[in-house]
């Protein structure tokens, strides 16, 4: 891997997440989502504004977003491994850096895409992504990740508090990977680094939800915005 193939890798990640997908939707339907709703154009808002199915479509694709350029990444560079992968196999820490480099771009390319004046959305389906992406490091934290979504989601019906939630497990989840894989920290602390940086990301992003759980006025699922 050279320093030019590594810089060219994180500027069409971070310009792959910066498509406006939730945006595109609306405009093709002829709406501008930024105006409506929860004045977001992520893919919670997108359902809200346009309907379920637009918001699915937005999740998949802002998901996606994440998954694809991060993986393809680590196949070009040679560091996916197999799912058996242990600490008798690791990346190197330099490794770890560089792919986490590339990783962090699709989601602040959402959170802060330059055609919108870096005003985006908050991350979370982009994050979901990359976890995927990061075949297998971050593959298993992944799986909790989702699960806790699904969890909190269920029992509070607030999509902003399920995801603030679910990112700050995130590292926990790793952590706990990292011992049924036996990964050596000495080498996969980059990784604890990475989905701590994301969580404190997607929280700060949530911060008018935070606003809005403490008032009472936050929307649940299935609800309008008060």
């Amino acid at each position: 891997m050279t320093d030019w193939q590594w810089i060219i890798a994180m500027v069409a990640a971070y310009l792959l997440g910066s498509v406006p997908v939730g945006l595109l939707i609306g405009l093709a339907k002829g709406v501008d989502i930024r105006h409506h709703g929860s004045l977001n154009i992520g893919a919670t808002n997108c359902g809200r504004v346009l309907g379920r199915r637009f918001g699915v479509l937005c999740f998949i694709i802002d998901f996606a977003k994440g998954a694809v350029p991060v993986f393809m990444a680590g196949c070009w560079f040679g560091w996916v491994r197999a799912f058996s992968a242990t600490a008798a196999d690791p990346l190197s820490a330099g490794e770890a850096w560089a792919w986490l480099g590339i990783a962090l771009m699709p989601v602040l390319g959402h959170v802060f895409p330059i055609w919108l004046r870096f005003r985006g959305g908050k991350g979370m389906a982009t994050t979901l992504g990359v976890l995927l992406g990061v075949w297998p490091f971050l593959t298993l934290p992944l799986v909790g990740t989702v699960a806790t979504w699904l969890v909190v989601a269920a029992a509070f019906r607030y999509v902003s508090l399920a995801s603030m939630i679910a990112a700050g497990m995130t590292p926990m989840y790793f952590l706990i990977a990292s011992g049924v894989w036996d990964w050596s920290l000495d080498w996969s602390w980059p990784f604890v680094a990475l989905t701590v940086a994301m969580a404190l990301l997607i929280v700060t992003r949530h911060r008018s939800n935070v606003r809005r759980l403490r008032r009472g006025q936050e929307a649940k699922i299935g609800q309008p915005d008060p």
